[in-house]
């Protein structure tokens, strides 16, 4: 089911303002719809002591998504993501800004759904990949 506009901007605005780092490393959410959202931070303000992007800042562009993920195809009002286990493998420095993209299909959405309702809980995941511009 399409996410309505409404929707999208409640998602926007939980991770742009709801997360104070977020606020604060310039994390905007481009673009959701159900199962998918693409993510932008830019690299001022998160520029380390080499002048590269903080490794930490990178981090948390990888694990963010997950929760906007989680608000486009899940109901937030039964359910909520933690983060239970997270692994990152930093290749390149980045010296620009960085986005991410992340999906989930309809298949995996109620397969997850399905699991929640029976077990009360379920586990998902995902692999993301972060580019610089």
């Amino acid at each position: 089911m399409a996410l309505t506009e409404k929707e999208k901007t409640f998602i926007k605005k939980s991770v742009e303002t709801g997360i104070p780092f977020c606020e604060r490393a310039g994390i905007e959410l481009v673009e959701c719809e159900t199962g998918y959202v693409k993510m932008r931070m830019p690299f001022e303000p998160n520029i380390n002591h080499v002048s590269m992007m903080y490794a930490g800042a990178l981090f948390t562009l990888a694990e963010v998504p997950g929760g906007a993920l989680f608000m486009t195809a899940f109901d937030g009002k039964k359910y909520y993501p933690i983060v239970k286990d997270m692994k990152i493998r930093f290749r390149r420095p980045a010296r620009t800004a960085i986005t991410v993209e992340v999906r989930m299909g309809p298949e995996e959405v109620e397969a997850i759904q399905a699991e929640a309702e029976r077990e009360g809980k379920a586990d998902y995941s995902w692999k993301c990949e972060l580019k610089d511009e």
